[in-house]
């Protein structure tokens, strides 16, 4: 009786270990390789420039204004002092928070990111998925950037099937 209970187990573990299929893609190269991805970097980036500048600028004048302010310092009242320096902490609070506006977590540059990036990001996923079923993959590892895994054989790398399903070369 031990016998077949023990061989039970044993016929029961074999049926439940399939092979798993697997594959990894580097989501980056696929981006990289896709000309709208491209569009919208340059689109992204010469908004933050142009931002960034803004923001400069700003910076310089109220560094124009201090300077201004130390200048006159001595010949002015206390209450036109305390009124000056209120016009120069209110100008940086001013460049303080379009730089967030921009820039911040929620800013426009992460809103147009997402505008711009995520149609993109679907696109890949939609052909993961296809890849997966037509493949039979159970899982599929993504080894762009910060993946922590340490080693991959080349013969699982369906990045560039991903790429020409996506019909994407620079």
């Amino acid at each position: 009786m031990k016998r077949y209970v023990i061989a039970f187990f044993i016929i029961a573990a074999a049926l439940g270990a399939q092979a798993q299929k697997f594959a990894y893609v580097n989501t980056e190269l696929i981006l990289e390789s896709m000309v709208d991805y491209a569009d919208a970097q340059k689109q992204l980036d010469d908004m933050s420039k142009k931002w960034q500048e803004n923001i400069e600028l700003k910076y310089k004048e109220i560094e124009k204004m201090y300077q201004t302010y130390k200048a006159e310092q001595i010949l002015l009242t206390e209450e036109l002092r305390r009124e000056r320096e209120k016009e120069i902490l209110e100008k940086e609070e001013e460049v303080k928070n379009y730089q967030k506006e921009k820039f911040g977590v929620n800013g426009e540059l992460f809103k147009m990111r997402q505008k711009l990036i995520q149609p993109l990001q679907e696109q890949i996923y939609k052909a993961l998925e296809d890849l997966s079923k037509r493949n039979g993959f159970n899982l599929i590892f993504d080894i762009s950037g910060n993946s922590n895994i340490l080693y991959y054989d080349a013969r699982f790398d369906k990045t560039d099937d991903i790429i020409r399903r996506l019909g994407s070369k620079k």
